[in-house]
């Protein structure tokens, strides 16, 4: 049931209305600023079927192919596949993207988890739940990820301002609800559809509310506008922005005017405690796709710093290679995350198997927190001249191109070509707007820093350290916890290995 590329190119030529820079967008697949992303969608696709990587990206069930991005995870191996999948993809397109689909659609499995909820509001939404993770592996889509709302005044309560600054329920009819409102959206453009729920805001207090509503979007339904920021791709040449160009994933303020949601798409609905356990548990799968990212990021610019101090001659020295083994024990400590949350992997609520909670949460802080100084790091160790090398016309320019080709010629194995290649992946993994761009992305993609640090504090293990404690210093049986901590900290599950 795995889709080709063209198939779904053809897809999402559906008449959306597109903006984006003041234009109305024709055609999404054409468009230069998203056409780099397009393309590398329809290559996923198509390395489903390729001989060199189909082995990879797929998997075998009755006779079918499907996609192991999209597999339910109930094993360690599936969980190896889709990290082996992954990797394929980058190595393939020579760049990290994050919004492409097997990452986003892990939140749909933290909802199959909470059925038991979704079975206390009404038993169709768990329904609904189970039919759309069947129909995701069944018909490959691109499936992508709604959470934050515009949000207005956030002193003040949705209900006490414009209600459209948080996508709400307008009214019910016989073919499901009508929402009115806003979400930002990577990819939703050119994606198929969205698991679109409620954003960490106050949508309201009471048992019941139309803003704690969850659904999946077809994102060509009628009603819905994509007003996109302008992307990155061509506002210079590629050669001198070689990520800029190739990789940036475009977000859109995607609003819904009075949009009809089938009923058998609404996954919850004026529950708060459904929409209170969906923001809880949201990340429990995606977050270990996001920082698998974020482990490729660190690839780079280890790779780029060690290419730079190499060409300089600077690799022997020791306070190069202090910060060399600076980025190595960032690298490693993402990577040791990933490795024990997959060896020691716990069952889930609903029979499958999620990465150890705490070691995925601590993970993704560590990689998320230490990004910013990681980034610098590489710059010094790239060196000021990443950010005054003059750009690829000046080099082919007859005039200035010669004293160029001199004065970035190192020695005989690095000449000014590959000096300047190198330079100007370093500027714009590090220093361009894009690279600002990704690193404000990684900071918020999955929500802010305060909820990376509230979903560490519910799922540590801290009757363990409190058990240890008691007994080395001798403290009474009688002694339990009395700080907000101790008594609101228990693991949702019991921790395995």
């Amino acid at each position: 049931m795995i889709r080709t590329g063209a198939q779904y190119i053809e897809s999402i030529r559906d008449g959306r209305e597109i903006f984006v820079n003041g234009e109305r967008v024709d055609d999404v697949a054409t468009h230069p600023m998203f056409k780099p992303l397009v393309d590398i969608r329809a290559r996923i696709y198509d390395m489903q079927h390729d001989p060199h990587t189909a082995a990879t990206m797929t998997y075998e069930e009755d006779g079918e192919q499907y996609s192991i991005g999209l597999k339910l995870p109930k094993t360690q191996d599936d969980w190896r596949a889709k990290n082996l999948a992954t990797e394929a993809v980058f190595n393939d397109v020579g760049g990290v993207v994050t919004r492409v689909g097997d990452e986003t659609i892990g939140e749909m499995w933290s909802l199959y988890d909470g059925q038991d909820v979704l079975n206390e509001v009404d038993p169709q939404f768990s329904e609904n739940i189970r039919l759309h993770v069947a129909r995701a592996i069944e018909h490959d889509p691109f499936h992508v990820s709604a959470n934050t709302d515009p949000k207005g005044d956030r002193s003040k309560r949705p209900q006490d301002q414009d209600p459209d600054m948080l996508l709400h329920v307008v009214k019910e009819t016989d073919a499901g609800i009508v929402v009115r409102g806003a979400k930002y959206e990577t990819a939703a453009a050119y994606s198929n559809q969205a698991f679109t729920k409620p954003t960490i805001a106050n949508w309201g207090d009471a048992e019941l509310s139309d803003y704690a509503v969850g659904f999946v979007c077809d994102l060509g339904s009628p009603g819905l506008k994509f007003i996109c920021r302008t992307g990155f791709a061509g506002r210079a040449p590629v050669e001198d922005y070689p990520l800029s160009n190739r990789f940036d994933e475009v977000d859109t303020l995607l609003v819904f005017d009075n949009v009809v949601i089938p009923w058998e798409n609404v996954l919850f609905y004026r529950h708060t405690k459904a929409a209170a356990f969906i923001r809880a548990t949201l990340h429990r799968y995606s977050a270990y796709a996001f920082v698998q990212r974020i482990l490729k990021m660190a690839d780079m610019m280890i790779g780029a710093a060690l290419w730079n101090v190499r060409q300089t001659g600077l690799h022997n020295q020791q306070a190069v290679q202090e910060k060399l083994s600076q980025l190595a024990v960032y690298r490693e400590g993402i990577n040791a995350h990933l490795t024990g949350a997959i060896a020691t992997a716990q069952p889930s609520p609903g029979g499958l198997l999620m990465p150890n909670q705490s070691l995925l949460y601590t993970g993704r802080v560590h990689a998320c927190a230490n990004l910013p100084a990681m980034m610098h790091i590489a710059r010094e160790l790239c060196g000021g001249q990443i950010c005054v090398t003059p750009d690829f016309a000046s080099f082919q320019d007859p005039e200035s191109g010669k004293w160029l080709e001199k004065f970035y010629t190192i020695n005989e194995d690095w000449k000014a070509d590959d000096r300047r290649k190198l330079l100007a992946f370093a500027r714009d993994l590090l220093n361009s707007d894009y690279a600002g761009h990704r690193l404000t992305f990684q900071l918020f993609a999955q929500s802010p820093p305060f909820a990376h640090l509230a979903a560490v504090y519910r799922n540590f293990d801290w009757d363990g350290p409190l058990d240890f404690v008691r007994q080395s210093a001798g403290l009474s049986e009688r002694v339990t916890g009395t700080t907000a901590g101790a008594q609101n900290a228990k693991r949702p599950l019991k921790k395995t290995g």
